[in-house]
């Protein structure tokens, strides 16, 4: 009897329409909310979105050191030298034993990095957007990742404003600063590497850029270590202007700091140029190249011409992400050129208030040097220019 009474109130309660519709819409409503969460991972991961927040986490960053057993691995595929460079024909020499001056003039231009850095940050984050309720309630989402791509050079070449259009990519997610990990801080492990980096989700591509990688002789083989499949990106830039930008981010920071003239010749009256200057060892482009080769293929490596990239930013960031195997969404649309700084600048993201240029440390007024200076130099670079030609298959057009 009583079997059969609850049968009869289960067979009243699901013929009723009214508790059907509410069934139904309760099962609606489960799969909208399960629809939401899943989808709100991709939607903040627009730089729009979390730039704030993931700048909090990067500038937080404290772990650990490497395990014994990892250091030791690392050192032992770190034991093969890299062959030496051939030379060029040329009044080229290598770089002595330092001076004091020279010493401390290298110092002081380490100093300007790191200051230069501190300046960019702050920069970011008083441009930074508030974050809004769906960042914070993804923030959880994802994981840090080691970088598949590094922007590894030049000083000066044009790498901040490639780092700053390249975030501009849903798909891109890079570290503000300069880490500095293959050249200054290796010491600290790849695990403290890896809590430097953004939360990526699955198809993001993790990012840095510090761009004395490139001339430190360790940095090809550490990074190998870490994956041969690391792509890299250099910007490259005239030398003889490169040179004379990195003397007036140092003349800003250092005015007491001795001429152009000065720090570029070992001796005026014979012409030769002192190469153990860092101002004038970083333009020699193939040097540099050769010991990089010897750790990862031509094809792994991209070069961005740091020229094209001011008078067509949108064509330079095409072959980036063709590079990097990403979509084309960054065009023409992005940019306009700033008359006053002489540099293109991004547009109005979405979901930021307004344009966005580089900071006041970019785009400042070089010092005049002398003609017979800028010419000497250029005689000076022009056969490892047609050297680093040859080794990419490119012709940058500084000759």
């Amino acid at each position: 009897m009583e079997y059969s009474l609850v049968c009869h109130s289960l067979h009243a309660f699901w013929s009723s329409p009214v508790k059907k519709k509410l069934i139904l819409l309760s099962i609606m409503f489960l799969i909208w909310v399960y629809m939401l969460y899943s989808c709100v991972g991709y939607c903040s991961s627009m730089p729009s979105l979390v730039v704030e927040s993931y700048r909090g986490r990067e500038t937080g960053s404290a772990v650990g050191k490497r395990t014994e057993g990892s250091r030791t691995d690392l050192v032992s595929r770190l034991l093969a030298k890299p062959q030496p460079w051939e030379d060029i024909e040329s009044d080229y020499e290598e770089p002595s034993i330092r001076t004091a001056a020279s010493r401390d003039l290298l110092n002081n231009e380490l100093d300007t990095d790191r200051a230069e850095d501190w300046e960019e940050m702050r920069g970011e984050q008083h441009r930074a957007p508030e974050p809004s309720a769906m960042s914070s309630f993804s923030n959880g989402s994802g994981s840090k990742k080691l970088p598949q791509a590094i922007i590894i050079g030049v000083k000066k070449g044009g790498t901040r404003a490639l780092l700053e259009f390249l975030r501009v990519h849903p798909d891109i997610r890079a570290v503000g600063a300069e880490p500095h990990f293959f050249d200054r801080n290796y010491d600290n492990g790849l695990e403290w590497y890896r809590e430097l980096m953004p939360k990526t989700l699955e198809g993001q591509i993790t990012m840095e850029k510090t761009p004395s990688y490139f001339v430190t002789r360790e940095a090809p083989a550490r990074i190998s270590a870490m994956s041969r499949d690391t792509k890299l990106i250099v910007v490259v830039r005239d030398p003889v202007t490169r040179a004379i930008s990195d003397y007036t981010q140092t003349l800003s920071k250092k005015p007491d700091i001795p001429s152009f003239e000065s720090l570029t010749f070992k001796n005026r009256t014979t012409g030769l140029i002192d190469t153990s200057w860092s101002a004038i060892q970083i333009g020699i482009y193939a040097k540099h190249l050769d010991n990089w080769l010897q750790y990862f293929p031509m094809d792994q490596i991209l070069f961005v011409s740091g020229e094209r990239l001011i008078s067509d930013p949108a064509g330079e960031l095409g072959r980036v992400q063709d590079f990097l195997g990403l979509k084309r969404i960054i065009t023409d649309k992005h940019f306009y050129f700033n008359q006053t700084k002489g540099f293109p600048c991004l547009k109005k993201a979405e979901g930021s208030s307004k344009p966005h240029c580089l900071g006041k440390t970019k785009g400042r007024t070089h010092p005049n040097i002398d003609p017979e200076v800028v010419q000497r130099l250029r005689d000076f670079y022009r056969p490892f220019n047609m050297k680093f030609y040859q080794m990419t298959g490119h012709n940058f057009g500084w000759d």
